[in-house]
């Protein structure tokens, strides 16, 4: 039992700081929580930590799966690539671990709205 939840606490910051380097890469507007964690927050009315990001961790073998929202403009394969990297390198460096798989999911493009040109002076 104390296994069991050591290891779901490992879980919890690897998702964690998966996110965050996620939110710190050029091109990733959110993390899109998914179908799995809606349920939990819904239904089961359970916090997750980390929308978007699902750590799986069986023995040594770490995957992490992360839904995100690109920006508009932006590569999307090369923002793909940078995340899975950038998040692979942290979770290794910081938790001392081996992370065999990172998959991503791009679910939305986020479009910022063109602003309108007015004859009016912006104060």
């Amino acid at each position: 039992m104390a296994e069991e939840m050591e290891q779901e606490a490992s879980e919890e910051m690897i998702a964690l700081a998966a996110a965050e380097v996620a939110l710190e890469t050029p091109g990733v507007y959110s993390l899109m929580p998914g179908i799995t964690e809606t349920i939990q927050g819904n239904l089961l009315r359970r916090a997750v930590d980390a929308p978007g990001v699902r750590v799986s961790r069986t023995g040594d073998q770490i995957m992490i799966d992360m839904t995100l929202v690109t920006e508009y403009g932006f590569n999307i394969p090369s923002v793909a690539w940078n995340v899975q990297e950038r998040v692979k390198k942290r979770v290794e460096s910081v938790q001392g671990l081996t992370v065999d798989v990172v998959n991503i999911h791009v679910q939305k493009i986020h479009f910022t709205a063109p602003q309108e040109e007015t004859d009016e002076p912006k104060n």
